[in-house]
């Protein structure tokens, strides 16, 4: 019998961590803080991306003022990404 509410104690306390929270609520609380870190780099890594295709657009067709689209698209695509990542997390 002491056994039994042995194990029962430990498998009711393998669901804890040491902070005696639960591991799935600390599990969704660092979803969250990586869907966070997502919308923080977005877009700034949109609008880079879009600068170097404009700027290598650029290069390639010997032109000097494509990257400026580029640049430009490149923060929409950022924005739109971001307003969807927001629309899911709202939904949830």
């Amino acid at each position: 019998m002491a056994n039994d509410s042995e194990d029962r104690e430990a498998a009711g306390s393998s669901k804890l961590d040491g902070a005696g929270q639960r591991r799935d609520g600390a599990m969704k609380s660092l979803v969250q803080v990586e869907k966070l870190i997502q919308l923080a780099l977005m877009l700034p890594v949109a609008t880079v991306v879009g600068w170097l295709i404009g700027a290598g657009l650029d290069k390639w067709l010997h032109q000097h003022w494509i990257y400026i689209p580029g640049l430009i698209l490149g923060a929409a695509a950022g924005f739109v990404e971001m307003f969807r990542v927001i629309m899911a997390q709202s939904k949830d």
